[in-house]
């Protein structure tokens, strides 16, 4: 077993991108139980479509395959998009859902068309852009580790400093308003961590799936638990193995992608948790309903037999 990992993490290339991905998964774990809470599930698939035209105007403005540059322009488009939500949301009678969808649908539009304009451009043959629809997590570096760590460094100490406040946030928001909270602003402020998440995220897994690794392991953890310390911490390790998982059987499968696997590694590990967890889990709450209605029939036959022993009696009295 021991030379088997060996042997795996002998490659420096390996070693990064399990390592990138571990990061990766982690993080968005943290920032995806809040957003999961908040039942905004769909926030990370928009932002996620949403950043496809700011990497391919990063692309238009330098002519240049920088992996900063895209991640500016990803970050800036989130942004963008966050507040075109909170726009629709506070000035239409649009419900937020639907105003998730139009930003989705409208972004994700435009940055195709962007994409196809440079594939067919002079230097659309070397921008290699269409790899960020679903990840290249193959072409991680160093620097790209470092990235990962300042975000997932970044969103763990902003979960820990603000985490009374995104609790509130995220099950009461009437009763954080009228204790004087600043609701606004913490709810920009998670949407603010979850752009800098999904954009960490695109190299790996793409504009695509990353979404699937926001929402999967905060579901998997919630099946565990009724802590949100807790499940925060389960939704963390759970996305940090999902990421370990697409690693390593990528590296063993020739030809076999990191981000898909990945995010097929966290949707596995939701099922087992959806199966498996101990109250929450399918299988427990058959084994309750077996053993209710067990009760149910032995407290039936109990109480027929008392009632068939005292009609019996009765009539030994009348006779």
């Amino acid at each position: 077993m021991g030379n088997w990992i060996f042997s795996i993490l002998s490659d420096p290339n390996t070693r990064w991108i399990l390592l990138g991905c571990l990061l990766l998964g982690f993080s968005s774990g943290i920032i995806g139980s809040f957003t999961f809470l908040r039942r905004q599930s769909l926030m990370g698939d928009t932002l996620a479509h949403a950043a496809l035209p700011g990497i391919c105007i990063a692309f238009m403005l330098t002519e240049t395959k920088s992996v900063g540059l895209f991640l500016f322009g990803a970050l800036v488009a989130g942004i963008i998009a966050t507040f075109g939500i909170s726009w629709i949301t506070r000035y239409s009678r649009i419900k937020q859902d639907a105003a998730m969808g139009i930003v989705l649908t409208v972004f994700f539009g435009i940055g195709v068309v962007m994409l196809t304009r440079i594939q067919h451009g002079t230097s659309g043959s070397q921008s290699g852009l269409d790899k960020y629809l679903f990840g290249q997590a193959a072409s991680m570096v160093m620097t790209d580790v470092y990235v990962m760590g300042g975000v997932c460094l970044v969103l763990l100490i902003a979960c820990l400093v603000w985490f009374k406040e995104f609790k509130l946030v995220s099950f009461d928001p009437g009763f954080a308003r009228g204790m004087g909270l600043p609701v606004a602003m913490l709810e920009q402020l998670i949407l603010l961590l979850t752009v800098i998440a999904v954009v960490a995220g695109i190299q790996a897994v793409g504009v695509v799936l990353v979404a699937a690794l926001l929402v999967t392991p905060a579901a998997a953890a919630r099946c565990w638990t009724d802590s949100l310390a807790l499940m925060v911490l389960l939704a963390g390790i759970f996305g940090a193995l999902s990421g370990a998982t697409g690693t390593i059987f990528s590296t063993l499968v020739p030809n076999l992608p990191t981000g898909p696997v990945t995010v097929l590694a966290a949707t596995v590990l939701f099922a087992s948790s959806a199966l498996l967890a101990p109250r929450r889990g399918l299988l427990a709450r058959r084994l309750r309903s077996m053993q209710a209605k067990s009760a149910y029939l032995r407290e039936e036959r109990a109480t027929l037999q008392t009632l068939s022993a005292q009609g019996t009696q009765q009539e030994r009295g009348e006779l």
